[in-house]
């Protein structure tokens, strides 16, 4: 988690040097020291954080829709919604504007649409409940790629205490290095992602080839607002002229195919300094995944998620005590502190 503020850099270092200091060999405990007001900071830098993410998501979406949909797309919005007194599931698909693309947070984009709306149930009139929500980059015109749509979306909805405590435990890396917890590590999700809908396999495989290849021009950053460094080589995976590489798995045939079926070529790239994962599917493929959203299933992943985080925190108790410290400092101050037998806390205003 790359962050350019400061307050929410000095927090995790603090954190993660505390930590450092109480695996120690023979360490008798450390005092932990934090301000209020230094907190409320953190909290509107890790907004800010996601906020800056999620437009260089955008960025790149736009410049796919540029090179793939030859700038022929539709630009609109997904919203998965349940009824939380009947447990029905259903969509909404509005057109939306740049500037609404950008104003808003993902998750602020999917709660609007609902926000308006009241459902009947049981006995009386309900809000529903988000299930999952989309940006949607939809050709309007057949193009040499083969591309139906482009789609972007915010992957990881963890609270902050979560992301953070993560961060300083390297989550991703001990469920690695656990034999007994690495069958859980594709609950572990990077946060931005893209999905490039195609019409069948073969299809999916000269795109993918295409994206390995694809190279933006200075003046074609320009355009979207994205700044070409003054100094970049081949080597430097902050350049926004190409994507980045980091890994490629292929689900789309044979024995790769994953038992649930999903098809796909997944890819985890850094671009213009973020890393994402990039799917590229089949149509097929795209509406049944679509079709299988439900709020059932989506708490069920939720559940298997923080399940993985439980067995950390059984296996490192400092990880769950850390979970719950951050959780007891951005949410609830005010209520009795988690404890430790090593640490001991000082909040101030």
């Amino acid at each position: 988690m790359v962050s350019r503020e400061p307050a929410l850099n000095e927090l995790i270092v603090y954190l993660d040097r505390q930590r450092r200091a109480l695996d120690g060999k023979g360490s008798q405990g450390v005092t932990l020291r934090f301000s209020r007001r230094r907190l409320a900071d953190v909290r509107a830098g890790f907004a800010d954080t996601l906020l800056r993410g999620e437009r260089q998501l955008h960025k790149l979406c736009e410049l796919f829709a540029e090179s793939l949909l030859e700038s022929q797309f539709k630009l609109s919005s997904t919203v998965f919604g349940r009824n939380p007194a009947t447990g029905e599931r259903f969509v909404l698909v509005r057109d939306l504007s740049r500037e609404e693309l950008y104003a808003r947070t993902d998750l602020d984009l999917g709660n609007a649409q609902l926000e308006r709306l009241r459902l009947a149930g049981g006995h009386g009139w309900h809000q529903p409940e988000l299930v999952a929500n989309f940006v949607d980059y939809e050709a309007l015109a057949a193009n040499a790629a083969g591309v139906h749509r482009v789609v972007s979306r915010i992957k990881a909805e963890e609270e902050i205490w979560n992301k953070v405590a993560d961060e300083i435990f390297g989550l991703d890396s001990l469920v690695e290095r656990d034999k007994q917890l690495r069958h859980l590590s594709s609950y572990v999700k990077d946060v931005f992602g893209v999905k490039i809908v195609v019409a069948d396999v073969a299809h999916a495989r000269r795109v993918q080839a295409l994206l390995e290849r694809l190279e933006w021009t200075p003046l074609q950053l320009r355009r979207h607002g994205i700044a070409e460094p003054a100094a970049c080589d081949d080597v430097d995976r902050s350049a926004p002229s190409r994507l980045h590489i980091v890994e490629v798995k292929d689900y789309l045939d044979g024995d790769e195919i994953k038992a649930s079926g999903w098809q796909a070529i997944k890819s985890v790239v850094r671009w213009s300094g973020v890393p994402f994962e990039i799917q590229v599917q089949t149509l097929r493929n795209h509406y049944l995944e679509r079709s299988l959203i439900a709020a059932e299933s989506h708490e069920e992943f939720k559940a298997r998620r923080e399940a993985l985080r439980n067995d950390v925190a059984r296996r490192v108790p400092l990880f769950g005590y850390y979970r719950d410290l951050l959780h007891w400092l951005f949410c609830s101050p005010e209520a009795q502190p988690p404890s430790h037998p090593q640490v001991l806390l000082d909040l101030r205003p």
